[in-house]
């Protein structure tokens, strides 16, 4: 296939672009920065210069593709309009990365209740999040304007990405953090749980839907759990540290913003999923990121620089 990505120098997005090229597609691959080009032709990848605000130009690329999948932005609902209209009618799929922040609980770090959510019954959103579920809405409800639309909605994603120097969201904040202060910290207690998956079991996922994936489906990709205290304690190992500390919300929201602090690194957000093995055949290979923060992380980063 001829499969357009946004978000192709990015940390999912590249490692998508690149792990297509490697199973045979070819990839023309959304950047805003024009030096980001030689690095993704390295990869295999036609690069294109522009932004999600680029109208014209998203409606273009997807006329012209197979396939498109949004990796740029979850948040963007101009480029989601854009791309529903180049493909409406057409049968093509559309892949939609979402991110499952949008059943967080902004805890301060602390456990509490800890629901966890499953695909079949997601709650109502924080006025925080409701922008993004009526993005992913969008892209769903496209299954009916003639396009074979899917959201696929990550937890926190662990691993190294094929685009050099690109990263994770929510550990590598925590290990610059750490390396920067010499303490390692987690908003709150860290009791705080967040399901998680490994980048090269997302990029197989992505490559199954492509493929097989119903019109209107909604995926969560996961394929393990950890709390925030135990992430940072195999921080403190891998770096030889001392044990991490508690960091009061305030403090995490002025290192990290309001959004990080408050739901990527100071929320629940425990899912299950199981549409994605039992429709596509998904069997992720890894489970366990506290196995790859204590053995991995730091190699992985070296070979990342």
């Amino acid at each position: 296939m001829n499969i357009f990505v946004t978000g192709a120098s990015g940390f999912i997005g590249g490692s998508l672009a690149a792990g297509l090229v490697r199973a045979g597609h070819r990839v023309t691959g959304l950047i805003r920065n024009p030096e980001h080009a030689a690095e993704l032709k390295r990869l295999g990848i036609e690069p294109v210069v522009g932004t999600l605000d680029d109208r014209d130009l998203l409606i273009v690329q997807a006329q012209a593709a197979d396939a498109v999948v949004n990796a740029a932005s979850s948040d963007h609902r101009g480029a989601i309009v854009a791309l529903i209209e180049g493909l409406a009618g057409s049968g093509k799929p559309l892949l939609h990365t979402s991110g499952s922040s949008i059943v967080g609980d902004a805890s301060g770090g602390e456990r509490g209740n800890a629901k966890i959510y499953t695909e079949d019954a997601l709650p109502e959103p924080t006025a925080d999040k409701a922008p993004r579920v009526a993005i992913d809405r969008l892209v769903l409800d496209a299954a009916q304007r003639g396009i074979r639309s899917s959201v696929l909605c990550n937890t926190l994603i662990y691993g190294r990405g094929a685009v050099k120097g690109s990263a994770s969201v929510q550990v590598p904040r925590l290990l610059r953090q750490a390396q920067a202060s010499g303490v390692v910290r987690h908003v709150g207690s860290g009791g705080n749980i967040w399901s998680n998956v490994f980048i090269d079991d997302v990029v197989e996922l992505y490559r199954l839907a492509l493929e097989k994936s119903p019109a209107g489906t909604f995926y969560f990709v996961e394929s393990g759990e950890a709390s925030f205290r135990d992430m940072s304690a195999a921080i403190a190992k891998a770096l030889h540290l001392g044990p991490p500390q508690d960091w009061p919300l305030g403090q995490a929201i002025a290192e990290w913003g309001y959004e990080m602090a408050s739901y990527g690194l100071g929320s629940n957000s425990r899912v299950r999923g199981t549409r994605a093995r039992d429709l596509l055949g998904w069997q992720p290979t890894r489970t366990s990121v506290i196995d790859w923060i204590e053995n991995d992380m730091m190699k992985d980063a070296q070979k990342n620089a």
